[in-house]
């Protein structure tokens, strides 16, 4: 189990992420997910990430807070379940200062159906600045509202930033959710992993199997289509292919898949907590078998040396 800054250990990895669409009345994708929160629960994972504009509550739709609300209504009228529940706050170019967090987190509340959530952060650094919405955060804090605070896709001086002003109102800083994946350790060269560390911040990796491509299912001659497929091309899947020979070899000395070296690997850093998504039940149990081993480090230090043999993808939001 990973103990993170929740008040008991929880097993945290494989995190049911809903999709960010706006086609959930879809009824075979409605019983998907919900079968993919269950399984998500069923293997001992019950940390669930998610946020406002997951499904674009903010037009009105339904969208995944709403859903998660929903599931977990539904499976705790079976039995009692513990489930750990983590929003996000959209600091939108039209919201200002701290009001504008606690009424979003309200709302928020409201459509997931409880008086709380263990990890309220912001999503993205503000345009206007971040002072307000992390004098929000701790508001929230101070009124019982959250148990933990955090951001998301801050930089290392955001993050800094961050940490010296909640800490001045007693409020730690549990988390920085950014992208990180064998492939894009972008939190490792830009110092956020570092300073995460020094902190005491605990790294959230998100897209931790880079959009399903460290799962072995796309090749050169077979890409993904659509939005990755640009950034996925067959020209870097070629240059990806010893990395990934490699993965499977050593996935096949301990029974288990690419997207589950490709978890474990991330896990072997230390102070980081991959969420991916899970779609349906069986991907669900698939990341539930990243859980109780380990690579050695022999392992995971080969691995990051294929890796940076392939031209990084860069993410403008952290780097600005």
């Amino acid at each position: 189990e990973v103990g993170l800054f929740f008040p008991r250990k929880k097993k945290v990895l494989g995190a049911f992420h809903p999709q960010k669409r706006l086609i959930w009345h879809a009824d075979r994708r409605l019983k998907e997910a919900k079968a993919a929160f269950d399984a998500s629960i069923d293997n001992g994972m019950t940390f669930f990430d998610t946020a406002e504009v997951y499904g674009t509550a903010l037009m009105g739709a339904v969208n995944s807070e709403s859903l998660l609300g929903d599931f977990i209504r539904e499976r705790q009228q079976k039995g009692a379940v513990e489930v750990t529940v983590a929003t996000k706050f959209a600091a939108l170019p039209w919201r200002f200062g701290r009001g504008s967090v606690l009424s979003a987190l309200k709302k928020s509340l409201e459509r997931l159906g409880l008086p709380s959530v263990e990890l309220y952060q912001l999503h993205w650094p503000g345009l206007w600045g971040n002072e307000g919405y992390l004098d929000g955060l701790a508001d929230a804090y101070e009124q019982g509202l959250v148990k933990a605070v955090g951001v998301s896709n801050y930089n290392e001086k955001r993050l800094r930033d961050a940490h010296a002003r909640l800490k001045k109102r007693g409020v730690p800083l549990a988390v920085n959710q950014v992208n990180y994946s064998l492939i894009y350790r972008t939190p490792e060269e830009n110092g956020v992993k570092a300073a995460c560390d020094e902190l005491g911040v605990t790294l959230i990796a998100y897209s931790p199997i880079a959009q399903g491509v460290l799962s072995g299912k796309y090749t050169p001659e077979n890409p993904p289509t659509g939005p990755r497929g640009n950034t996925y091309t067959p020209e870097f899947l070629a240059k990806l292919q010893p990395l990934m020979n490699r993965i499977k070899e050593i996935g096949v000395s301990y029974g288990k898949k690419p997207t589950q070296v490709s978890l474990n690997w991330l896990t072997c850093q230390g102070n980081v907590v991959p969420i991916p998504g899970a779609k349906n039940a069986g991907q669900a149990m698939e990341f539930a078998g990243a859980l109780g081993w380990s690579l050695t480090a022999d392992e995971v230090e080969e691995l990051r040396t294929l890796a940076r043999e392939i031209k990084g993808i860069k993410m403008p939001i952290e780097e600005s």
